[in-house]
């Protein structure tokens, strides 16, 4: 199974977010820490910001900050917002499956069960269990040690 380059950039500028003290963070900053594509990053964060996740701020001093605080973001919840879609086999392709077999293969409920497996996994955890050890993240960030606590709206 393979999750999305989206998916997996959308939770380092989530990571990065959270380790950031609440502070408003240039996606430019960010996709230099996470080493990611910026403009790249500048759709996912917008795509983000459509979900609720993230705040995004325009102008001189605009970038990104988490919207809600970290204990509130489920890793489930992301990822099923950022992965497009599903396709672990093509038979569970919405659109496109040109497989004859769908309507009889078991296969299609074995990897669909399968995929239901791997989200619950996801749901048990929460963007807080990813960043509980800040210091190492941050230091990989380059991202100074925080003077306060962040605060959330």
């Amino acid at each position: 199974m393979h999750m999305t380059l989206r998916s997996n950039h959308a939770m380092r500028l989530l990571m990065y977010c959270a380790v950031n003290d609440g502070r408003v963070a240039p996606v430019s900053d960010i996709a230099r820490a996470c080493n990611m594509s910026e403009a790249h990053l500048g759709k996912i964060a917008n795509a983000l910001a459509a979900g609720g996740f993230v705040q995004t701020l325009r102008g001189r001093r605009g970038g990104v900050r988490l919207a809600r605080a970290p204990e509130d973001l489920n890793v489930g919840e992301i990822i099923r917002a950022t992965e497009l879609g599903y396709c672990l086999v093509e038979c569970l392709a919405a659109e496109g499956n040109t497989c004859p077999l769908t309507e009889v293969c078991k296969f299609r409920s074995v990897m669909s069960e399968a995929l239901e497996a791997f989200l619950r996994v996801l749901d048990r955890y929460t963007l807080a269990d990813l960043v509980n050890e800040p210091g190492p993240l941050r230091a990989a960030m380059g991202l100074e040690v925080p003077a306060k606590a962040p605060e959330f709206a």
